[in-house]
């Protein structure tokens, strides 16, 4: 589906909203019209301003006409599914993604956080939980935002965390915002190795609802982009039994 051009989202819409007395403009997409007014009651009582819409096409249309701080998907909806929702979202911003869904398989699951979701609940869910991953979601943005630190540097690697950019080799790379988080961990402190339960708490914080495999799943999403072989990674490298290291290049190999 092609569509205008690209539009920022989450870090940098959300200054916007605090800034208008709104803690955040969430776009809630869910078919069930009793579901759909439960969360926005929710949200609302949180102090969000919250758009609700009820299939995936108007999912992306609004999206791209309102840029949101955050979008909340139904997995099960008419005309475009969720899951093809957060793929086209996806390639036009980084806007965070917490995906509704009835599915509960584990490869149900990594499918929605490899086309780029941030968060997913599977139903039936607690609507304070959603408000609470929402809050956990915003706060780590606010904060990725808020710092303002200078550019990390691993070898060609470069993050701008103002920017909120990625460039290897002087080429830009698409990364969701749960990745680049993670990424930032590991590159402010090349050639250490981070446990499971390390990146967690520095890339997540408190959020309980993260788990140790939505690391692996990251990890494997970030080799996809930074490594000539994600097979054989030479950058992002696994230290077995554990976790996980940025090579830092100063064994004289390109980190």
């Amino acid at each position: 589906m092609a569509g205008p051009g690209p539009w920022r989202g989450g870090l940098f819409s959300q200054g916007q909203a605090i800034i208008r007395g709104v803690s955040a403009q969430v776009l809630v997409a869910e078919d069930d019209p009793k579901q759909a007014e439960l969360i926005r009651r929710y949200l609302e009582h949180d102090n969000h301003q919250v758009i609700v819409v009820h299939d995936g096409r108007a999912a992306i249309e609004k999206a791209r006409r309102c840029e949101p701080d955050l979008v909340v998907l139904d997995v099960m909806m008419p005309k475009v599914d969720g899951l093809d929702v957060c793929r086209v979202l996806r390639a036009d911003s980084d806007v965070p993604i917490v995906l509704l869904t009835a599915r509960t398989t584990e490869d149900d699951v990594l499918l929605g956080l490899d086309l780029g979701a941030d968060d997913y609940i599977t139903k039936p869910y607690s609507p304070r939980q959603l408000a609470a991953r929402i809050r956990a979601i915003l706060r780590r943005s606010r904060i990725a935002r808020d710092r303002g630190e200078r550019p990390l540097r691993v070898g060609d690697l470069v993050l701008d965390r103002q920017r909120h950019e990625i460039t290897l080799a002087g080429t830009p790379l698409d990364c969701t915002p749960a990745e680049f988080r993670l990424l930032a961990v590991l590159a402010a402190e090349p050639g250490r190795v981070f446990s499971r339960g390390q990146l967690l708490s520095h890339a997540f914080g408190t959020d309980k609802f993260i788990t140790e495999r939505t690391i692996d799943v990251h990890v494997m999403n970030l080799r996809r982009k930074l490594e000539p072989d994600p097979r054989r990674p030479v950058r992002l490298l696994t230290v077995y039994g554990i976790g996980y290291k940025l090579r830092d290049g100063t064994d004289g190999t390109q980190a």
